[in-house]
């Protein structure tokens, strides 16, 4: 009976150090998306995430009226962030979801990818206001503690790309340890043969850079094109300091044979 005990003390203790983080551009509430708008994705994104069971999401495109959808289904989860066009419930939030049961939240914070980051403000030659959310978690069986940072930039703005990299760099040096894992889960609105990837590959591991392009599984933008085969990787997961078991993008659909999201999902697991 003691081995017994023991060896699932063992078992225990060793899965409860793995960490599953999704990182998933839902697409924005648009009336206008007709066979493809919001009340006939959610339900499949919302099952998605139970058969999942992440630890963490990073979702993006969220407007207020999904995040409180989001908020009321995932009842195992919790969330940090605001809305980027006001710093409270105005415009697409980029929220954090996390495991209530199993990670304490320790600290979180938003800023705006711009010249003024403490400000609600638009960077650079971006389109419109953009932002990155991050919180520090602790572990509540290891009381180990993880960085998780979530972002959305811009679609138009090139520079506003390249000094986003630049500004998310800078602010993870400052407030971070050297030897702390850190997550960083985005749309990146970049390929990954550009500068500014190739950048953030420097600094962080890029999850699924052995992906190979022929891979039928390789982009993660779809544009809801049932035809398409997602060559455009755009959607990341970035780490630092945290192994990585495996990773993939998930090619989801709903009950109506559509796409789920105009985006397709990106899931990896880790070990702390």
């Amino acid at each position: 009976m003691k081995i017994l005990l023991y060896s699932y003390l063992i078992f225990t203790i060793l899965f409860s150090n793995e960490i599953k983080v999704i990182s998933y551009n839902i697409r924005y509430n648009n009336p206008n998306d007709g066979k493809d708008i919001w009340e006939n994705r959610r339900t499949e994104i919302i099952s998605f995430v139970f058969n999942q069971s992440p630890d963490f999401i990073g979702f993006q495109e969220v407007t207020h009226q999904q995040l409180q959808y989001l908020n009321s289904e995932l009842s195992d989860y919790d969330f940090v962030g605001v809305g980027r066009d006001d710093g409270k419930t105005k415009g697409e939030y980029s929220p954090i979801f996390y495991n209530k049961s199993k990670f304490n939240l320790v600290k979180s914070n938003t800023f705006w990818l711009s010249e003024t980051p403490e400000q609600i403000s638009i960077g650079w030659d971006a389109a419109m206001e953009r932002i990155c959310t991050y919180a520090l978690f602790e572990q509540i069986n290891s009381k180990n503690k993880i960085w998780i940072f979530n972002t959305h930039f811009d679609h138009i703005g090139e520079i506003a790309r390249e000094k986003s990299v630049d500004l998310i760099i800078n602010k993870i040096t400052q407030i971070t340890n050297k030897e702390n894992p850190i997550i960083i889960t985005g749309d990146f609105n970049l390929s990954d043969d550009s500068n500014p990837i190739k950048k953030l590959q420097k600094s962080f591991n890029d999850v699924n850079i052995e992906m190979a392009k022929e891979n039928k599984l390789y982009g993660t933008y779809n544009g809801f094109d049932l035809k398409s085969n997602s060559t455009k990787r755009i959607d990341y997961i970035f780490k630092k300091n945290i192994r990585l078991l495996n990773s993939s993008h998930v090619h989801l659909k709903t009950n109506f044979d559509r796409w789920a999201s105009d985006h397709h999902p990106v899931i990896s697991t880790f070990k702390m």
